[in-house]
């Protein structure tokens, strides 16, 4: 009998630690089963292209998460960083690289005023992002005054639809952001003070190290990143528009949640936040392929960071069990 429960216990060990891994796998047998279109060359692209944007945002989020604290603006920042991309080529008619330059340049600045409340002010981050994200939507809605604005630049317009390598160009982008990040978290300076400040931030503190400048750093890495998403929507939309973004905060969350990070803080990956993402991705255009409504998507998202968070309990207190 104890070998069993030994047995099942170390089976359960293995599914909470590679659970992200596992309902990816799964995700991706059932959708063949459910679909004959899904591993087609032209479906798998399209997914990847569809969640370049919230996997570059997931990215920001990422790092704010890991500091224990969350960011709700980053739906609201996409879409200023929308806006203010196609306002800038179309109404001002700025060339394309000080178009994306101050684009970028803005959702950092955004994202600054978020990084101050919180590090400088001692602001609650939900409070101080929730603040920035009814800030962030207004002043989209004042500059495109309420309605799309349309681009037709071809070099912007002709990066969300392009290909290299036969990888689309928005698909390249986001990979090679996470890498950065998977370069960063695992091997700089920088990565392991924001993992210890979520671990333990009165101990970084204590240290004499400057927690201040990394919890401001990673609000204006995270708007930065909702700027760029918001550059690649409008490349793929040919509009900016201050609709767009709606509710992606929770995608970003539910991304890193599923990617076991810890929203205490200290606890995640780059890679595991890509697989959350691609979770999300997966569930969303199968759903599409079956035409099925997007109001069960966001139940099952829901549900899906609350079985995410029970299972980073149940690890949590094998783990404590097992000291």
């Amino acid at each position: 009998m104890e070998n069993k429960n030994s047995a099942f216990k170390k089976g359960l060990n293995l599914f909470l630690k590679y659970n992200t891994e596992f309902i990816i796998v799964i995700l991706l047998i059932a959708s063949a089963f459910v679909s004959d279109s899904f591993f087609t060359e032209r479906n798998i692209f399209n997914l990847l292209r569809q969640v370049s944007g919230i996997g570059i945002i997931s990215m920001g989020m990422l790092l704010v998460i890991l500091t224990g604290g969350i960011d709700l603006s980053v739906g609201s920042q996409l879409a200023l960083g929308s806006v203010l991309s196609a306002y800038f080529l179309s109404t001002v008619g700025y060339s394309l690289p000080l178009a994306l330059f101050l684009t970028l340049l803005i959702g950092i600045l955004f994202g600054s005023v978020s990084g101050y409340l919180v590090s400088k002010r001692e602001m609650a981050p939900f409070v101080s992002t929730l603040a920035l994200m009814t800030i962030t939507r207004g002043v989209a809605f004042i500059i495109s005054e309420g309605s799309p604005i349309i681009i037709e630049n071809q070099n912007l317009l002709g990066f969300g639809k392009n290909y290299l390598f036969s990888i689309p160009l928005p698909v390249i982008l986001m990979l090679f952001l996470f890498a950065i990040m998977i370069f960063v978290l695992r091997f700089t300076v920088f990565g392991r003070m924001v993992k210890a400040i979520g671990s333990n931030e009165i101990a970084v503190r204590l240290s004499g190290i400057n927690k201040t400048i990394y919890k401001f750093s990673v609000y204006a890495i995270s708007g930065g990143f909702a700027a760029t998403a918001g550059i690649i929507a409008t490349s793929r939309t040919g509009v900016g528009s201050p609709l767009v973004g709606t509710g992606l905060e929770l995608d970003a969350i539910a991304a890193v949640v599923i990617g076991g990070a810890s929203l205490k803080g200290g606890k995640g990956t780059a890679i595991k936040t890509l697989l959350g993402v691609l979770i999300l991705g997966v569930i969303g255009n199968i759903m599409n392929l079956k035409n099925v409504p997007a109001y069960p998507q966001q139940v099952i998202k829901g549900l899906i960071i609350i079985f995410a968070v029970l299972f980073q309990g149940i690890q949590n207190k094998m783990q404590d069990e097992g000291d």
